[in-house]
């Protein structure tokens, strides 16, 4: 008999007090996470950076000292800087970003927080979002499926002269929509980014951006837009046009499982989504997803801020 994956629980709310009782115990965790190996200046790297007795949680940099002495923080170089909000809160409003499932919006988040002003949980929403972005992923190896989703509403409910052209035959920009790619590997990773078409071209970069050379199958659907993948990777297709959506291990339901997931979010708890910010929310929905069995996904996102 199979043993049962153990359930990875996140951190509840009561976990949190009891983890983050005052700004003490939050600058104390930032500077764990971010410095696991020791404090090491953040503008030269140099470890031989000393505390300065008279400041809490200020460092100086011998190193630095052309110009003057350099003297930091913990919050230097973090999305944490120069802000008025107190650490406590940023945490929480990360706690609530990352378990939500589906998201949760700036509103609720000013609901929820009592912030003085919807902007004010709107930009930090959004702060963290950036944060939460991987920019030095493993590109994808084994069994590997590709697809498309496409984000925003109808090109009928816009202005005629803002409509644009359809250029990819596929709903894509002329339609109203924003194209998004994602490639997953099965029981591992995604990876998701918005496109500016799915086109042959377009496809295809994100396809080598995203994958390695050594996958062992990519699987897509028919798209003519894929006609390059065939010829630099190994290539199965399932052809939804004909009604096949599983053909032995040949599918594509992994990666479309994660755009009911990040569909749902934008839908649900969005409602509306530009196109300019839409690579944050991407980002949001990736970083939960390739952490969904990591138990510390809130130690993950803190060092990465």
């Amino acid at each position: 008999m199979q043993d049962k994956k153990k359930p990875i629980h996140q951190m509840t709310i009561g976990q949190f007090d009891a983890l983050f009782p005052n700004e003490e115990a939050c600058d104390a965790y930032l500077i764990d996470h971010r410095w696991p190996n020791g404090v090491h200046c953040p503008r030269c790297g140099s470890v031989r950076v000393y505390a300065l007795a008279t400041m809490k949680n200020k460092w100086e940099c011998p190193d630095c000292r052309e110009g003057g002495a350099y003297r930091f923080s913990h919050l230097v170089g973090t999305i944490f800087e120069n802000t008025k909000i107190d650490l406590r809160d940023w945490f929480r409003v990360m706690h609530l970003i990352l378990t939500s499932k589906k998201g949760i919006s700036a509103r609720q988040v000013h609901r929820y927080m009592g912030f003085g002003s919807y902007e004010t949980a709107w930009s930090m929403c959004h702060r963290i979002r950036a944060a939460l972005q991987d920019k030095e992923f493993a590109k994808l190896v084994g069994v590997v499926e590709m697809d498309e989703t496409f984000v925003g509403g109808k090109a009928k409910n816009r202005h005629k002269e803002k409509r644009g052209k359809d250029n990819d035959g596929r709903g894509g920009t002329g339609s109203g929509k924003t194209p998004v790619g994602g490639a997953i590997s099965r029981k591992g990773n995604v990876v998701a980014r918005v496109l500016e078409s799915v086109g042959t071209e377009s496809l295809t970069k994100f396809v080598r951006e995203s994958v390695s050379d050594k996958v062992s199958v990519m699987i897509t659907d028919q798209w003519c837009g894929y006609k390059r993948v065939g010829k630099e990777y190994p290539h199965k297709v399932i052809n939804h046009a004909a009604g096949q959506y599983v053909v032995g291990a040949i599918h594509t339901n992994t990666i479309e499982g994660f755009w009911s997931i990040f569909k749902r979010g934008v839908v649900g708890s969005y409602h509306k989504v530009s196109r300019k910010y839409l690579a944050l929310y991407v980002a949001e929905f990736q970083f939960r997803y390739n952490n969904r069995e990591n138990d510390d996904i809130f130690g993950a996102a803190i060092a990465a801020c």
